[in-house]
C-alpha cells in the first residue's frame, strides 16, 4: 500500500462520485488529456474509461510514477512523466485542444495556476482547466473587487481565464483526510479585450507592489512606480486614497499598461 507523503502535499481522491463529477466536467472522449499529480491513479482509471485520445500524467513522486507506469503499461495512449510541474516545460509538451486536470498539492496550487496563465503563446494549446484547490485559495481566485478575498491571484487569473464552473469537495473524499475543504474550478482561456499588457510578468510585479501593502492606501504604490504619480492616477481615474482591493481588475491592467508605457 502506497502512503501519501506530507512533504509533497499528497491527499489521494477516493470518492467515485466526485471522480465522475470531475470526469463529466472535462468531456474526455477522444480528447488530449494531461493530468497533474495523478497520485495512485484513481482519477486516471476513470479518465481512461472515457477513452481519451492521449493521456499524459505528470507525477513528481518517483515511487508513484513507477507505480503508475506498471499499473497502466497495457495502454498505448498513455505517457507517465516523472517531473516537477513547477520546473517542467509543460507548454512544449501539451497538444492542441488539451484538457488539463489536476488534484493540485495545496502548498503550490497557486504557483501551478500562474504558470499555466503565463504561457508564452496565447491563446494556449489547452482549451480547459479542471483544477482542484483548497477552498480558501479557490475563493481568492474567483474573488471580485471590493471584497476581502480580492487580491493578486484574482487579478492575474481574470487577465486570461474565465471561470465557467465550480463545486466543493468534502475532506472525507480523500485519504488521508485533509483538514480543509477543497474546491474544483473549471477555467477556460480567453482573449481579454481589457488586457492590453505586453508582458504578463509586469502585471505580477504591479499586483505584488499593491497587495503587499493591501491595508494601506494606494498612494504609496503609485509613488513607488511613477515619478508623476498624481497626474497618472488622475489620468487613470483612480483615487490615491483607495485601498488595493477597491480597485478593479481593469484598473490593474491599466496601471500595468501605464507602467510599461512609462518605463525608461
Amino acid at each position: 500500500m502506497i502512503k501519501a507523503k506530507k512533504s509533497l502535499g499528497q491527499n489521494f481522491l477516493v470518492d467515485n462520485n466526485i471522480i465522475y463529477k470531475i470526469i463529466n466536467t472535462a468531456n474526455i472522449y477522444n480528447k488530449n488529456i494531461l493530468e497533474i499529480g495523478p497520485g495512485t491513479g484513481n482519477l486516471t482509471v476513470k479518465i481512461l474509461e472515457k477513452k481519451p485520445k492521449t493521456l499524459i500524467l505528470i507525477e513528481k513522486d518517483y515511487v508513484l510514477s513507477n507505480y503508475l507506469r506498471e499499473k497502466f503499461n497495457h495502454f498505448k495512449n498513455i505517457k507517465v512523466l516523472n517531473e516537477d510541474i513547477l520546473t517542467f516545460d509543460i507548454e512544449k509538451k501539451i497538444k492542441k485542444n488539451t484538457v488539463i486536470i489536476g488534484n493540485l498539492p495545496y502548498n503550490i496550487s497557486s504557483q501551478i495556476l500562474v504558470k499555466l496563465i503565463k504561457f508564452k503563446k496565447w491563446l494556449p494549446d489547452y482549451k480547459k482547466l479542471v483544477l482542484m484547490f483548497q477552498k480558501e485559495v479557490a475563493d481568492k481566485i474567483a474573488a471580485k473587487s471590493k471584497t476581502k478575498k480580492f487580491g493578486r491571484i484574482s487579478v492575474i487569473t481574470s487577465s486570461r481565464l474565465r471561470i465557467t464552473d465550480s463545486f466543493q469537495i468534502s475532506p472525507n473524499c480523500f485519504r488521508p483526510i485533509p483538514k480543509v475543504i477543497s474546491k474544483v474550478l473549471v477555467l477556460e482561456p480567453i482573449l481579454n479585450n481589457n488586457f492590453n499588457v505586453q508582458d504578463i510578468n509586469n502585471l505580477e510585479k504591479i499586483t505584488h507592489k499593491f497587495f503587499s501593502m493591501k491595508r494601506k492606501m494606494v498612494n504609496k504604490a503609485f509613488k513607488n512606480l511613477f515619478k508623476d504619480y498624481e497626474k497618472i492616477s488622475s489620468d487613470l481615474k483612480i483615487s490615491l486614497k483607495s485601498r488595493p482591493n477597491e480597485l478593479s481588475n481593469i484598473d490593474y491592467f491599466n496601471i500595468t499598461k501605464m507602467y510599461e508605457d512609462n518605463k525608461t
